[in-house]
């Protein structure tokens, strides 16, 4: 017997998933695994008590001669509990992005895992990758998908950035929760932290700054969040948990090493307290070996 081509055979995947028509992961599944989406469409008049969910701050972004920088502290919150102290908030979208979320951190996660695939999928069926600014776009329409969640209490927030291949120079995107996409040119920080690292961040960037002096700005900005928002953690030099720092620049998306981390936060905690003993020096700035 002689299965038609447009039949599912038992034993073999669907159909549908050997002749897709659209590029869009994330349209695929919303037409032939709805269910799947759930967490990002609910059904009207879904419940939800957002007391006991876990929310994740702070995430930092800012450009630098080579790149771009991100970096989040490592804190999870669920009301005055500390719900996680190591949660991973910075990840790698593709070989040249990274994305950070803020928010309701269950669907945040589930939200860079499906941005993740979403890139992966365009690039296996079309044979290139999305440039960056259609990365921005698919990630935008991503988060408007979630405004009924978010309306509900349940918003994640992510900032965006990558190395545009076609201007060659990093680039930071930020949105807001109705999936608004804005270009970010020098800096910008999401979470409930980020008041204090923007002051941070627009004490210490300067043009054409280092790789090297941009991530010792990021810890430092994170530092300054957590010395504010008790929702935002700091290094933790008793445990050795530190921030997630990964850099984006021309060879691809990388994250630095647990020894580079170490040296950062040590310098940075040497200088403030230098500068607390003596009347107030300022504090060194980046200068990490990478």
């Amino acid at each position: 017997m002689t299965a038609h081509p447009g039949a599912d055979v038992p034993g073999r995947l669907p159909a549908a998933f050997l002749a897709s028509d659209t590029s869009s992961f994330t349209e695929f599944l919303g037409r032939h695994a709805p269910d799947a989406l759930r967490s990002l469409a609910p059904p009207p008049g879904t419940p939800v008590t957002p007391a006991p969910t876990a929310h994740a701050t702070t995430i930092v972004a800012l450009s630098c001669a080579d790149g771009v920088v991100m970096a989040g502290d490592r804190r999870a919150t669920a009301g005055n509990v500390i719900a996680s102290r190591d949660i991973v908030k910075v990840h790698a979208a593709d070989s040249h992005s990274a994305i950070g979320i803020a928010g309701a951190a269950g669907i945040g996660l589930e939200l860079i895992r499906l941005f993740q695939v979403e890139l992966e999928h365009f690039e296996k069926l079309e044979g290139t990758s999305l440039s960056l600014e259609g990365k921005a776009t698919r990630l935008a329409s991503m988060v408007r998908g979630n405004l009924g969640m978010a309306l509900q209490g349940l918003a994640a927030v992510p900032l965006f950035a990558g190395w545009d291949l076609a201007t060659a120079r990093g680039r930071i995107f930020s949105f807001d929760a109705t999936g608004g996409r804005y270009t970010e040119s020098e800096h910008h920080s999401i979470g409930s932290g980020s008041y204090f690292a923007r002051g941070s961040l627009k004490k210490l960037w300067r043009p054409g700054i280092t790789t090297e002096d941009a991530a010792g700005v990021a810890v430092e900005a994170l530092f300054d969040a957590a010395d504010d928002d008790s929702a935002t953690g700091g290094p933790d030099v008793v445990r050795r948990i530190w921030p997630v720092v990964a850099v984006v620049d021309a060879e691809g998306y990388r994250e630095l090493d647990e020894a580079t981390l170490e040296q950062l936060v040590e310098r940075l905690v040497g200088s403030r307290r230098l500068g607390a003993t003596a009347g107030g020096a300022e504090p060194e700035v980046g200068g990490s070996p990478l």
